[in-house]
């Protein structure tokens, strides 16, 4: 198998997650990356007061994210990561494939954004969802908040506005797979798995 980097990129809510399953699946050889499992370990260790903190706590994680994966890339250990990727990451996820001399594969998942904000206000809503994401303070243990009584929950006008101008919809490295999640059902996965498996020389 070709050296890898794939990104799963695009809008919050295109199911990401779930995606990245399906190739850890069907590909076993390959590590998964989480800039926000990183994020909500820091938030947990360390917690916040403020989004000045929040912020200071973002940054470490982007940088033992980019840590790891310079040291995952050493002992060529193929990687895929989901995130929002934007301008902010491109460059230093550039560098860094290129000096490893690793191909970049981008899925990026795109829909109707209004689709896109009723599923990322349930997911903001479900007891699974890390609360830091939504507090504007959090301290693990002595949080007794629920998820519908958080006050950093992201109402629809910053929603969009996150979509149309952070450059989620267009970001792109390496070869790029563009898949549109609107409706679930009517995505072909399998389909999708194959033309990764080519790419990827399995």
């Amino acid at each position: 198998m070709k050296k890898t980097l794939i990104l799963l990129a695009g809008y919050p809510g295109t199911g990401k997650s779930y995606l990245a399953n399906l190739i850890l699946e069907k590909f076993p050889s390959i590590q998964f990356l989480s800039p926000d499992e990183l994020k909500e370990k820091n938030w947990d260790q360390y917690g916040f007061n403020n989004l000045a903190e929040k912020e200071t706590l973002i940054q470490k994680s982007w940088e033992e994210y980019y840590q790891i994966m310079s040291e995952k890339f050493q002992q060529s250990i193929s990687l895929i990561s989901d995130y929002p990727f934007s301008g902010k990451q491109k460059e230093k996820l550039r560098r860094l494939t290129d000096q490893s001399g690793y191909q970049v594969i981008t899925i990026r998942l795109i829909a109707e954004l209004d689709v896109l904000y009723e599923r990322q206000k349930l997911r903001d809503l479900d007891h699974s969802r890390h609360l830091g994401h939504i507090l504007l303070r959090y301290h693990k243990e002595n949080v007794t908040i629920n998820h519908k009584s958080a006050d950093n929950l992201v109402d629809y006008q910053e929603f969009i506005k996150r979509c149309t101008t952070r450059g989620y919809g267009e970001f792109s490295l390496g070869e790029l797979i563009e898949v549109d999640v609107t409706d679930f059902s009517l995505v072909d996965y399998d389909q999708l798995l194959i033309e990764l498996e080519k790419l990827l020389e399995w």
